[in-house]
């Protein structure tokens, strides 16, 4: 018998190891995260591969050639589905790095036209860079460290120095590769707002240009017979002339620039 004011019959010892163990702490959010990534890594890399296998040789100028007529057809009965479905195709390529972006803007240059390829082609490559830009901050981390670790820390040195300013010589002068840049700048401090608009900016002469050739083009058969080379108007020889000495401008401009800028450092500092 226990006393009448204790209610309670027997009190079983506390054992740590009986209670549940907790799911909740910076641990286990930790772990999520990591799985969440992981899976998302996975569907990337899925959609990348398929993306590859099933449309890579669609992305050529002999298929394109082959459905002028359809193509022609397609763009008469629904232009605004047309338009949105190119620009879709446009960034999935930009965004998951896969080849055919340069037939792409010489083809969209040719069905679309100069005005609404540029504008089609400027707003999608932005959008697709930025997209793997995102992929290489948070998914591709490690990766990308370990292939591009030498450039990388060029990178940061550079923007450290000059800034946005130096995303933006890189997409006037093309001595890397877009997709290198994407996926590089992915891992420096740059915010992302910031890495958008200097390419969008950066990379419109370019678009513009090669746009213009697509454009000027008769056929996408006779382009894929006797490729670019063959088939350009004066007009798109000096475009690409000009779009190949406007970098060199630049960088002299920039060389002067800078040499300003290291000239007047030292008299600020008096």
């Amino acid at each position: 018998m226990t006393p009448s004011g204790d209610r309670t019959l027997f009190t079983l010892p506390s054992n740590p190891m009986s209670s549940p163990p907790s799911t909740s702490g910076p641990a286990t959010a930790k772990r999520y995260s990591t799985l969440r990534k992981v899976i998302l890594f996975l569907v990337v890399i899925g959609l990348a591969a398929f993306a590859y296998v099933k449309f890579g040789d669609a992305l050529t100028l002999e298929n394109l050639a082959a459905q002028e007529t359809q193509l022609r057809e397609a763009k008469v009965s629904a232009p605004l589905l047309v338009f949105a479905i190119g620009f879709l195709v446009y960034v999935a390529v930009t965004g998951l790095s896969l080849p055919g972006a340069a037939v792409l803007t010489l083809a969209f240059g040719w069905f679309f036209g100069f005005w609404q390829g540029t504008l089609l082609v400027s707003f999608a490559s932005t959008a697709g860079a930025t997209l793997a830009f995102l992929f290489s901050r948070y998914l591709f981390r490690d990766s990308i460290q370990a292939k591009f670790g030498e450039r990388l820390s060029k990178f940061n040195e550079a923007l450290e120095r000059e800034g946005p300013f130096y995303l933006f010589t890189l997409r006037l002068i093309p001595v890397v590769p877009f997709f290198v840049i994407n996926l590089v700048m992915g891992l420096t401090p740059i915010r992302t707002w910031a890495f958008w608009w200097v390419s969008q900016i950066g990379m419109l002469a370019g678009t513009a240009v090669y746009v213009y050739a697509g454009a000027a083009v008769p056929s996408l058969a006779e382009l894929a017979e006797r490729g670019l080379g063959g088939i350009l108007s004066p007009k798109a020889i000096i475009a690409f002339v000009i779009l190949g000495l406007f970098p060199l401008a630049v960088k002299k401009i920039m060389a002067i620039v800078r040499k300003r800028r290291e000239i007047a450092a030292p008299a600020s500092g008096n």
